[in-house]
């Protein structure tokens, strides 16, 4: 293990704690543009994308078994700080903290940006408040081979440190837009060759009347660009939202469930359109690709965050 970076701080009224603690609140952050990614798998995947870590803390015991972080970290040009136990209680926001937090630099783009890439798979999130199942469905976002996810300006801070644990680390893999209306979004995505459509229990239409229809179109409706709208966890997407669709899908219940949690409903959503995709993909002439398997996180699990009602 490589030596220290420089001596260990011990005090929780260090100007360096006080400015990483006001990253808590999601003016500060917005003034600064930054935020707080804790626990070494968060940190890990923030240093995959060099230039967004800008100042690390890490304890005498986590440098100990995650010195790579902190040598990457230096490497990168980010400070980094060798701080006591109690420091990092106080800036964690966790009960538990693993003893490795990074301050990084915002990493959202434009709404453009994201639209010019050629995008087939975006989820746009409509008035999601709770954070766990925003983060929860970037992650699964990322997992599905999504282009990109849209917070929209009534939902939920993406930068807040639940939403942010939530992800696992998946919001440092792809493209982030922040604070832009729901209309906009869907505009931008609809201008992009995307097809709209809207998750919604009361729909009459279900995601299993979705699939292919014959030879000529393999994927069915699933298997052409889509951007999936999602709604608020207690009470779905109103109306003037799903007039925006260019059509409404629930998510069949088959058992006696009242309904499934919004993370659940955008896993099944999203999963059905890229095994839809990837089927209009291998009917096509060429080598089909190989299937990944699921990769089951050991660190920064978020918890559950089922809300009754949904």
């Amino acid at each position: 293990m490589s030596e220290p970076f420089g001596p260990e701080l011990t005090s929780i009224r260090s100007p360096k704690v006080k400015a990483a603690r006001q990253l808590a609140k999601r003016a500060l952050r917005q003034r600064a543009r930054s935020f707080l990614a804790e626990g070494p798998q968060a940190v890990r995947e923030a240093l995959g994308r060099s230039g967004v870590v800008s100042q690390l803390f890490i304890t005498g015991a986590a440098r100990t078994r995650h010195a790579e972080l902190a040598d990457e970290a230096a490497r990168q040009g980010a400070g980094v700080q060798a701080v006591s136990g109690e420091v990092m209680s106080e800036l964690a926001q966790t009960i538990t903290p693993q003893g490795v937090l990074a301050v990084c630099r915002y990493v959202d783009v434009p709404l453009a940006q994201l639209a010019a890439g050629a995008p087939r798979l975006v989820v746009i999130l409509a008035s999601v408040r709770d954070p766990g199942n925003a983060g929860t469905v970037l992650r699964t976002a990322d997992a599905a081979g999504a282009d990109g996810v849209i917070f929209s300006d009534a939902s939920v801070d993406a930068y807040n440190s639940k939403c942010v644990r939530a992800t696992a680390g998946s919001l440092f893999h792809l493209p982030l837009v922040v604070d832009v209306p729901v209309a906009e979004a869907v505009g931008a995505m609809r201008e992009a060759g995307l097809r709209i459509l809207a998750a919604d229990g009361r729909a009459g239409r279900s995601l299993d009347e979705t699939g292919p229809g014959g030879p000529d179109d393999p994927g069915g409706l699933l298997g052409r660009p889509t951007a999936w709208l999602f709604g608020n966890e207690a009470w779905g997407l109103p109306a003037d939202v799903l007039a925006l669709a260019d059509d409404v899908i629930a998510v069949p219940i088959y058992g006696k469930a009242e309904s499934l949690n919004l993370a659940a409903a955008a896993a099944v959503c999203l999963y059905a359109s890229a095994r839809a995709a990837r089927a209009a993909r291998a009917s096509q002439p060429g080598p089909a690709a190989g299937t990944p398997t699921a990769r089951v996180s050991q660190v920064s699990r978020a918890p559950s965050t089922g809300v009754p009602g949904e």
